[in-house]
């Protein structure tokens, strides 16, 4: 049986109607080293996307990842749909809905089954599962479900900062909801494990408030004092470096800044807006807690640019070296996938 460095990682093709064949396509046709990669996707929009940006490429069809070969210039896809070649680009269709579900399961299946080394997923149209009856919010929470993962959290990452989330995608009247002293430890705990991975031996973890000033004490509200001050002191008697709850509005620019390895957000747009103003191209999205290596792509589908070849590859790149980077330190720790 192989090792696990030396099976291919698992590039997800998303929907169809966006941008994910043309960065596909623009990954393979560039000079940086590709480590071993399949794609879970559909051959002939794999095609279509090699014709539109005019790349010396050919796509081969693998049944499987144990029929996988590293040929140069060559995309070896794993056909899971036989979508028409003139599905329309940038549009909402059930079939690309169901079809990048598809890609998913099946990224899922071959991870568990360590047939594969890590899963790489380019975005998906959360409108177009809709359409197509699949009622999940986002690849995470999927990723989790299908997993039978019960502690995850979404990770963001940059060159310049580095965030996980205590609530993903839910209303902000709901993520404040389910704020609870055990979800705030759970995350700080998987903050601690995943900088770990990354080859920080003692991350210092720094968990963002969420009132503004942090609540100052409780005079804008009870939550920093009464939910995520305690599990921060939990955290320090499991001996994790954490403190806070700090200001929203100081704290990613103090770790940026070098003072923190990560910071804990609340809520989605508390985290990902300060790592997306930093610029999506050089963004990782890793799923942390999981049995496997999962990153993806920091941006969505694109559907105003999807068909124009103006997409740029370069957060595709980057997920695909940080899933090889991940997969081997969960290797070498004997930890594989607990990222």
């Amino acid at each position: 049986m192989p090792s696990l460095e030396e099976l291919p990682i698992a590039i997800t093709m998303g929907d169809p109607c966006g941008i994910g064949p043309e960065i596909i396509a623009r990954l393979y046709a560039d000079v940086t080293p590709l480590p071993s990669t399949l794609v879970l996707g559909d051959e002939g929009l794999i095609k279509r996307a090699i014709r539109l940006l005019a790349l010396p490429l050919t796509v081969g069809v693998i049944d499987s990842p144990e029929h996988f070969q590293s040929t140069p210039n060559t995309i070896n896809v794993i056909a899971l749909s036989r979508l028409p070649e003139d599905l329309p680009f940038g549009q909402l269709d059930a079939r690309a809905g169901k079809a990048a579900f598809d890609y998913i399961r099946a990224g899922i299946d071959l991870a568990l089954q360590k047939r594969i080394r890590a899963v790489v997923t380019a975005p998906i149209n959360k409108e177009a599962l809709r359409l197509a009856g699949i009622h999940y919010p986002g690849h995470t929470e999927m990723l989790a479900d299908f997993s039978g993962t019960k502690d995850f959290a979404m990770m963001l990452m940059n060159n310049d900062l580095r965030v996980i989330l205590v609530t993903i995608h839910v209303s902000l009247r709901e993520a404040i909801e389910l704020l609870t002293i055990e979800r705030e430890l759970m995350t700080i705990r998987l903050a601690h494990r995943a900088m770990i991975q990354l080859g920080i031996a003692r991350p210092r973890i720094a968990v963002a408030g969420l009132n503004p000033h942090a609540g100052e004490h409780g005079l804008f509200g009870s939550e920093d004092e009464a939910i995520i001050r305690p599990a921060i002191l939990q955290a320090q008697a499991e001996g994790i470096d954490a403190s806070g709850p700090w200001p929203g509005d100081t704290v990613f620019m103090h770790a940026r800044q070098g003072r923190f390895d990560i910071v804990v957000a609340q809520y989605h747009d508390q985290g990902l807006i300060p790592v997306k103003y930093l610029g999506v191209d050089e963004g990782v999205n890793v799923t942390v807690g999981l049995p496997f290596v999962r990153t993806s792509v920091d941006h969505g589908t694109a559907f105003d640019i999807a068909g124009t070849g103006k997409a740029s590859h370069a957060s595709l790149r980057v997920a695909v070296a940080q899933a090889a980077m991940l997969a081997h330190s969960s290797s070498e720790s004997g930890q594989t996938g607990k990222t």
